[in-house]
């Protein structure tokens, strides 16, 4: 049975998770702005997307060994007031040659509260003895749409992108500083029984979780990382419907997520990645194709739908898999997000410098595919040992 202190330190996690969705929204909606302000072609852009994904890999190698010490609320309380620190940097940002380490603070400190945050969700579930990650990642979609929305309302009101890009970043700051003391401390993060073991965690059960999370996100990069240059190029969208791709995207991962948690609980979680696979196949599809606004915007709708539940599923099979609780499992699943990332983001941006933008996305497409046939790694079992 929960007690009073689980409660606040769930309240806690999903202001965490609230306050990364709409950092991170804020900087994405804005890639086509600043491409367009940094005089930048194709292949720059995706050059300068590439240092997020990289340094934030770095982050989360750090976030895993940092966190077996200290536990994850010391890493939440540094890390997440720098990531929007940064994206006020990357707005204000006069020239390339600033932006690139705004980028770089922002991608390191990413990649330390992505993993932070799933650790602290993980160590909810399992006081809480139910299938609750969801809803976390749930509320992470809902200030991801939040931030895209802002961003329409913003443009529609020409304001200028400074900011458009601070007045949200502000919110973010005082969530993080308020709820972070909130969150669980070092020994509550563990197990009541169990031994610690900070070396020679198994890698072979995680191979699924990890490949399933890379091509979720090379899906989730495309969409991130090129959904408004698709919008502004190719379906020629103007400035005001231009986030709403992202809205959609996010509007439909946020829907799946309210109901995500009953539905594994019912179906089990390799059911639910499996379904999850051949939707997002369908919405990539879609994107492919799609012949005008209306139709494109549902189709990064639909890509939502599939690809909303593979993440907060990762995560928690790798925190089952994980007994001990040390979060080197999550911090290992969560680098893949970032390989997925790198991937995502040369992979598409290079077809869409060689060819054009809607042949990029049929890549995505057959990874989304791939996902089908890794979900019975989802099934919840765990090692017989941790070493």
């Amino acid at each position: 049975m929960p007690s009073l202190r689980d409660r606040q330190a769930r309240i806690a996690t999903y202001a965490v998770f609230a306050v990364q969705g709409l950092s991170l929204a804020t900087l994405l909606v804005q890639i086509a702005n600043l491409q367009t302000k940094h005089h930048l072609d194709e292949g720059s852009l995706t050059l300068l997307l590439l240092i997020v994904p990289v340094f934030a890999g770095v982050g989360s190698v750090g976030a895993g060994a940092f966190a077996a010490r200290f536990g994850s609320r010391l890493l939440l309380r540094i890390a997440q007031p720098a990531v929007a620190a940064a994206v006020v940097l990357t707005g204000f940002a006069p020239q390339v040659v600033l932006l690139v380490p705004a980028l770089l603070v922002y991608a390191l400190a990413l990649g330390a509260v992505d993993a932070g945050m799933n650790m602290q969700g993980v160590a909810v579930e399992r006081r809480y003895g139910l299938h609750v990650l969801n809803g976390f990642h749930c509320v992470w979609s809902a200030l991801s749409m939040a931030g895209a929305l802002w961003a329409s309302a913003a443009a529609a009101a020409h304001l200028p992108l400074e900011l458009i890009m601070t007045l949200p970043m502000l919110l973010a700051v005082a969530g993080s500083l308020v709820f972070g003391r909130s969150l669980y401390t070092p020994a509550e993060e563990k197990p009541e029984t169990g031994s610690v073991h900070l070396d020679g965690f198994p890698w072979r059960p995680i191979i699924p979780l990890c490949l399933a999370m890379a091509f979720l996100y090379v899906g989730d990069a495309a969409v991130s990382n090129f959904n408004t240059v698709y919008m502004q190029d190719v379906l020629t969208a103007e400035a005001w419907v231009i986030p709403l791709a992202y809205a959609a995207y996010q509007a439909t991962t946020l829907a799946v997520r309210l109901g995500g948690d009953l539905a594994v609980r019912r179906f089990g979680p390799a059911a639910i990645v499996r379904a999850g696979g051949v939707i997002a196949t369908l919405g990539f599809a879609w994107i492919v194709l799609a012949p005008n606004q209306v139709l494109g915007l549902v189709a990064f709708g639909v890509t939502g739908v599939g690809l909303a539940v593979v993440a907060p599923q990762s995560f928690s099979a790798a925190g089952r898999l994980d007994p001990a609780g040390t979060g080197v499992a999550i911090a290992r699943v969560n680098l893949f997000n970032y390989v997925g990332f790198i991937v995502g983001a040369a992979l598409v941006g290079g077809l869409a410098d060689a060819v054009n933008m809607r042949v990029a996305f049929a890549a995505p497409l057959v990874l989304a595919a791939a996902i089908i046939l890794l979900a019975p790694g989802f099934e919840p079992k765990r090692t017989k040992s941790s070493t």
